[in-house]
């Protein structure tokens, strides 16, 4: 069997803003940017061209996701970035005014260190340890 993950889903609360600050702030990459009619649309990012898995935004049009927007995994790191460079993406993204919980780190599966989006969401930038 040959199974991987596809997609995950990102709420956000406006999708031109979550495409500006993955694509410049975060440094992905826009795949794709379909709109459907009455404000629907398919929007996708990936951290580089190479990667299998993509993110998915939906926009937040009831009460029930607006309250879900930042907080899909609680306070807890909600997906893991790896890269092959923490250092060099730590210094760019942190100029660019992202907010990271700490200094880079060394752990026994490499270097980490934890940041969150625009919208409160924290993922884990790590490059693993070879």
């Amino acid at each position: 069997m040959n199974r991987k993950i596809g997609h995950l889903t990102i709420l956000v609360n406006n999708y031109d803003e979550a495409i500006d600050y993955y694509t410049n702030v975060l440094g992905f990459t826009l795949l794709s940017d379909q709109s459907f009619g009455e404000g629907m649309r398919w929007v996708t990012v990936v951290p580089s061209k190479r990667s299998e898995t993509a993110i998915v935004f939906v926009q937040a049009d009831t009460d029930a996701k607006k309250e879900r927007v930042g907080s899909q995994a609680a306070q807890h790191v909600f997906l893991v970035i790896e890269t092959d460079d923490l250092n060099r993406d730590y210094t760019t993204m942190k100029e660019k005014g992202v907010t990271f919980f700490g200094e880079p780190r060394e752990v026994p599966w490499g270097i980490e260190v934890v940041f969150e989006d625009l919208y409160g969401n924290r993922f884990d930038l790590l490059q693993v340890k070879k």
